[in-house]
């Protein structure tokens, strides 16, 4: 198994990844929204709807 962030060679200490960098780097994706896991759920749908209503606007 390889690093699924640089393809490196896998440290059992930050399986699956090859260090703390990438372990981080992973998270930040997470946290950032980089990733996001599909959902069919009804009541999902309705709270992501209200939570984009809710955010502020960037300015262009």
């Amino acid at each position: 198994m390889s690093c699924p962030i640089c393809h490196g060679e896998t440290d059992q200490k930050y399986r699956p990844f090859c260090s703390r960098r990438c372990a981080d780097i992973d998270m930040g994706r997470w946290l950032g929204g980089q990733y996001a896991v599909a959902s069919n759920d009804p009541d999902d749908i309705e709270q992501v709807i209200e939570a984009m209503e809710q955010r502020p606007e960037k300015p262009h």
